[in-house]
């Protein structure tokens, strides 16, 4: 982890999403909407609950919670995904924010979740920090990450596609390891040196259900970052065996994918 620049995978990372945030809801809303409901379960959002959506993206996890009457708030350090959640939910306040550096007073709000977001920061552990800061006494933090590539099927028949033919050492920002939160101990030693208590830890199943066998494929390679540059950096040649690759693996599993994902929660004291 030492030979990783926080600033140059921010800036990765943030140019990629400045990119695709209009194609994010027609690509991944199907998959990663499933984790919504238990996130705010057990994050204990209810009526009068104030949250904070970290990572907010479209806004699907701030409009649920806002469904269930909690105040809630949704901060993105992508302007064009702000865009995206303001035009989807125009009475929601979104926001551009930094998760490692959230522009609100210690003690805002009464929980604060993420869903899927902290695979892209630079420093999670400094994240999950900033929501201990920002949550009162007796609130309640929340993240959501995809489970290990042997159990998500979407990812680990792209993965196996480009380790088959292509070449996965290629020159994009070196960030912290995609599945590293997969690991249940390590997101509970994650919760845990914050200093919160009470730690939930499972794991959620989810089916991803594609359209087609070429879905995953253009998905992966028009609407993500991390798994787009390194799709990007092959060969003409290469990435035309890997694509059949996928949309022949894709078609074995009847357009079926299980794409489990870890569920993680935990308790600030009083």
């Amino acid at each position: 982890m030492s030979d990783i620049d926080p600033q140059a995978f921010s800036q990765f990372e943030h140019k990629g999403w400045q990119t695709i945030a209009a194609r994010y809801h027609a690509a991944f809303a199907s998959i990663t909407t499933q984790a919504v409901a238990p996130l705010l379960d057990v994050a204990q959002v209810s009526e009068g609950t104030r949250m904070l959506d970290v990572a907010s993206g479209p806004g699907y996890v701030a409009s649920a919670a806002t469904a269930r009457g909690a105040v809630a708030t949704g901060i993105d350090f992508s302007s064009e995904m702000v865009q995206e959640a303001r035009g989807r939910y125009p009475g929601i306040d979104f926001r551009e924010g930094d998760a490692e550096a959230i522009g609100f007073p210690d003690a805002t709000f009464e929980a604060v979740v993420t869903n899927f977001g902290l695979l892209h920061l630079a420093r999670p552990e400094q994240a999950i920090r900033e929501a201990y800061r920002v949550l009162r006494p007796g609130g309640r933090v929340a993240f959501t990450v995809w489970s290990s590539p042997d159990k998500t099927l979407g990812f680990s028949i792209v993965l196996h596609a480009i380790q088959k033919y292509g070449d996965m050492n290629v020159p994009i920002p070196a960030g912290p390891p995609f599945f590293r939160f997969s690991d249940m101990e390590e997101s509970r030693r994650l919760l845990a040196g914050a200093g919160f208590t009470r730690l939930v830890i499972t794991e959620l199943p989810q089916v991803w259900q594609l359209s087609s066998p070429d879905v995953l494929f253009e998905v992966l390679y028009n609407a993500s970052v991390r798994n787009a540059a390194l799709l990007r950096a092959q060969t003409p040649e290469v990435l035309d065996k890997i694509r059949a690759e996928v949309r022949t693996e894709v078609e074995r599993a009847g357009c079926r994918l299980p794409m489990p994902a870890v569920l993680a929660a935990g308790h600030k004291l009083l």
